[in-house]
């Protein structure tokens, strides 16, 4: 099995969340889903999101559980293939009922990059980079 990542997420409203997620384009996996506490969306065959009830992720962590709109615990970022794939997914995002571009927009010419916040508050970005030309950018002096 190749490293596979399982974010975990505490939200409020499995089902809600679950459509949130289907609509900006992950997956169900059912094989890691209920019907009633937990929701397994797959962005791709090694990056997971589970959406968890707040009884349910207690079951993980005895640590207090966030509120994701009023305190920042994690930074999530997406690659993604392109620029115009960056506003598409933003774009399902806002259509989704998402809250659009809570961070800085990142738009360089190699990188490009925005964000939403889920229906709980949390935050994804969605980025976009051209590898070699950051690495070259990374090398250029400084100028003042």
């Amino acid at each position: 099995m190749p490293k596979t990542i399982f974010i975990s997420l505490p939200v409020s409203d499995v089902a809600r969340s679950t459509a949130f997620y289907q609509a900006i384009g992950a997956v169900r996996n059912e094989a890691f889903s209920d019907d009633r506490t937990a929701s397994c969306m797959a962005f791709s065959d090694t990056i997971n999101a589970m959406l968890m009830t707040h009884e349910k992720y207690r079951h993980f962590t005895t640590k207090n559980i966030a509120d994701a709109r009023t305190t920042s615990g994690a930074l999530i970022c997406l690659f993604v293939d392109s620029r115009q794939a960056v506003d598409d997914m933003i774009g399902k995002a806002k259509a989704a009922g998402g809250n659009l571009d809570p961070s800085p927009v990142d738009n360089f010419d190699f990188m490009y990059g925005r964000s939403f916040e889920d229906p709980d508050g949390h935050m994804w970005g969605v980025s976009w980079m051209d590898v070699e030309a950051a690495a070259k950018a990374m090398a250029a002096p400084a100028t003042a």
